[in-house]
């Protein structure tokens, strides 16, 4: 089977992370310097990049156990270019990532090197954490086949990639890079150029406030991460947020949410509107029918015991699942 050859200008952190995921899956991949170095400089660049793609495969190999001796037909797929050697290392190339540090600077020269290079049809995405899809758009010199995508490291593990278009991005472009990344089982989602994206911007607010429970010594750190990881994360690795809502009920967030505004005296723990909206409209969630989502033709009965078993394969391989005591 003939996959598309993928190029990334790029070869840090990000750069080689994409070269791991897309190499796995069987695509030739082109890492190409962002900038002209000496030769020896480059020639440290190239040896840095290979052999942290190694490494990683090598753990992940272990962890795993697929065969190590496959790896150094992954590593053939994977070739790091020169700045100088862009021309070529792009040439026919369908998907290009710009992965290059997070200044408007380097993002400008790099989008500006990458349309000047690449084939007239190619796609660009950004890897970008901070500058949003509409600004970077008109730098792109392509706005129909520019689209940001936002890989959470380590990336060469973490399904998710969060994908923001511009106004000006041809939705078959963005139908087109989800079908890319799905296929190399990536778990793609569409949000709206906003700062933070959407995991992000969750994930401070989660932080925040932990850093918080410390300062304020409502628990040791070591208490608030086993909190996190058996409570929280248990429940959010099976059911999302939203989800979360629906299946206990829109209005009991309402109500604690009231509750910690009050004690706590502080604005950033009430309810959005659109709880209190979905609340007057009678959307609740489960025991409604409807919430965030529409389980309305849905066997709920069904779904309820989906979920159950997912937490329960979560428990055994937390190694904390037990038989009933006779």
């Amino acid at each position: 089977m003939s996959r598309p050859v993928i190029a990334c200008l790029g070869a840090g952190r990000m750069g080689r992370g994409i070269a791991h995921a897309f190499a796995y899956a069987g695509h030739e991949v082109r890492l190409i310097d962002s900038r002209p170095r000496e030769q020896a400089a480059y020639g440290r660049l190239a040896d840095e990049a290979a052999a942290e793609v190694r490494a990683t495969l090598q753990l992940i190999a272990e962890i795993v156990g697929f065969d190590a001796a496959a790896i150094d037909s992954i590593m053939q797929r994977i070739a790091v270019a020169p700045h100088s050697a862009a021309h070529a290392a792009l040439e026919n190339v369908r998907y290009v990532f710009e992965a290059v540090p997070e200044t408007e600077a380097a993002k400008r020269e790099a989008l500006a090197f990458i349309h000047t290079h690449a084939a007239a049809d190619a796609i660009v995405a950004s890897t970008t954490s901070t500058f949003l899809s509409t600004h970077l758009s008109a730098l792109s010199g392509r706005p129909a086949r520019f689209l940001n995508a936002h890989w959470l490291n380590p990336a060469f593990l973490v399904p998710l990639i969060e994908l923001s278009p511009a106004s000006e991005t041809d939705r078959a472009t963005v139908d087109e890079f989800k079908a890319l990344l799905t296929s190399i089982g990536k778990v793609p989602v569409e949000c709206a150029a906003s700062p933070g994206y959407i995991v992000p911007r969750i994930q401070a607010l989660a932080m925040n406030e932990a850093a918080r429970l410390v300062e304020e010594g409502v628990a040791s750190a070591e208490d608030i991460d086993k909190a996190v990881k058996y409570g929280f994360g248990f429940r959010f690795a099976v059911l999302g947020l939203l989800e979360f809502i629906d299946w206990g009920g829109g209005d009991i967030l309402y109500y604690a949410s009231r509750y910690l505004a009050k004690a706590m005296n502080d604005k950033r723990f009430e309810a959005p509107q659109i709880v209190q909206d979905n609340m007057a409209a009678g959307r609740n969630g489960l025991r409604e029918g409807r919430g965030f989502f529409d389980y309305s033709s849905m066997d709920v009965a069904a779904y309820r015991r989906t979920r159950l078993a997912e937490f329960w394969r979560m428990l055994e391989g937390a190694d904390l699942a037990r038989p009933p005591v006779l």
